[in-house]
């Protein structure tokens, strides 16, 4: 799971925290600003981690996957990433190479090695789980702001933390698999401590996002605890970052179909 991390610049903060509507600036105008701001949070030019991902169900024991996640920023709306699973041995070496290009393009290539074969993700694929989690192959793509209206519903509380709700609904319903999002984003850091995920067809969120844990790491507010929950099933997905290390000058061509085949091609940037 990736999060936009931030400390945002002061002009959005005292717009936010003053209360930009009161202001006279339009309330989908200042809901489109936070949504643009938790968008544009640095969060370094690279980044990796180490983590365990752990599946929780009714009637079965815990089960863990040890992974790593390597992400390069190009830019302008380009971000790729590439997950790798290491233990334990029948999800070993699994990876999942996810391009994400401005405006509504992203590529997906999945890697199978019991098959030795990459595989590319379709877009119709987007509401299917990924290696069985409760984390849809579109959960794992990048969304630009302008691809939902979004809107404010004020303010609430997760946990001691007074959160900013924003409201996001796709502009072309056929892109997500999504009807709606809602968003508790801490202010100070522009993490996203809550979302609400709901489909067709349900007055009812179908499955929630909860983080956990947050930590300052070389200067980015960094998610290392998080849960995401399929409220009908209550099968939970919990992902728990252990190393992670931004900026280490992760070359582009780690980000291929070719090096997804090779578990050993990213080795030296796992941290």
């Amino acid at each position: 799971m990736q999060f936009r991390q931030m400390t945002y610049p002061a002009l959005i903060v005292g717009a936010l925290l003053l209360g930009t509507c009161a202001t006279g600036i339009a309330a989908g105008d200042a809901a489109r600003e936070l949504a643009q701001a938790v968008y544009d949070a640095p969060n370094g030019d690279d980044f990796s981690s180490r983590a365990v991902m752990t599946l929780t169900e009714k009637g079965r024991s815990p089960r863990e996957r040890e992974m790593y996640t390597l992400r390069l920023d190009r830019g302008k709306g380009e971000r790729w990433s590439l997950t790798r699973f290491t233990k334990p041995s029948d999800i070993e070496g699994v990876g999942l190479l996810t391009k994400d290009y401005p405006g509504d393009r992203n590529d997906q290539w999945l890697y199978l090695p019991a098959l030795d074969r990459v595989r590319r993700v379709s877009s119709s694929r987007k509401g299917g789980r990924f290696v069985g989690s409760d984390l849809f192959f579109e959960d794992l793509r990048d969304r630009e702001v302008d691809m939902d209206h979004h809107r404010l519903a004020g303010e609430e509380k997760v946990g001691k933390m007074t959160t900013k709700v924003l409201v996001s609904e796709p502009v072309d319903p056929e892109n997500s698999v999504y009807t709606t999002r809602i968003s508790w984003i801490h202010p100070k850091t522009l993490i996203p401590l809550r979302v609400d995920l709901y489909q067709r067809r349900s007055d009812e969120p179908v499955k929630r996002l909860r983080v956990k844990r947050i930590k300052r790491i070389q200067g980015f507010w960094t998610v290392l605890d998080s849960t995401m929950t399929d409220l009908r099933s209550g099968h939970v997905t919990r992902i728990t970052q252990s190393v992670v290390k931004y900026n280490q000058g992760i070359p582009a061509q780690i980000f291929t179909s070719q090096a997804l085949a090779d578990d050993g091609a990213e080795t030296q940037f796992r941290p």
